[in-house]
């Protein structure tokens, strides 16, 4: 006879850290619309007569809100990743370790310098 733990479905209610894992593990949610919705846009580009339906749908207010929401549950899960980061793969320079302030804020810094190079992109190189 074996052992079977009995898991209700709250179980992750019980605690903080679990309710903000769940969380975390629901931003995939937001994030494959948002992946489905420009999937079709590409596929949309066979035809002028698609594409401009595509452009249509894109700019209902509640696909912007639901993109929005992606771009802050993308945010929000870079966040916990870049917390995390530190403690699973610290950088050791000799017998020094780096601080994990340095290695979040490095992070932070290649987002900000990531979006800087896709909007200078989407605008025409023009500086």
């Amino acid at each position: 006879m074996s052992y079977k733990t009995s898991l209700s479905g709250s179980w992750w209610r019980k605690h903080r850290f679990f309710k903000l894992y769940m969380l975390r593990e629901a931003t995939v949610l937001p994030l494959a619309f948002l992946l489905c919705s420009l999937l079709a846009g590409v596929f949309s580009l066979q035809d002028a007569e698609r594409f401009a339906q595509w452009q249509s749908f894109m700019g209902n207010p509640l696909i912007v809100a639901v993109h929005l929401i992606a771009l802050l549950a993308s945010l929000y899960h870079a966040f916990t990743f870049f917390q995390l980061f530190p403690r699973v793969m610290p950088i050791r320079l000799g017998d020094k370790t780096l601080p994990a302030q340095w290695l979040v804020a490095a992070q932070w810094l290649a987002v900000v310098v990531i979006i800087a190079i896709v909007l200078w992109v989407v605008s025409g190189g023009e500086p």
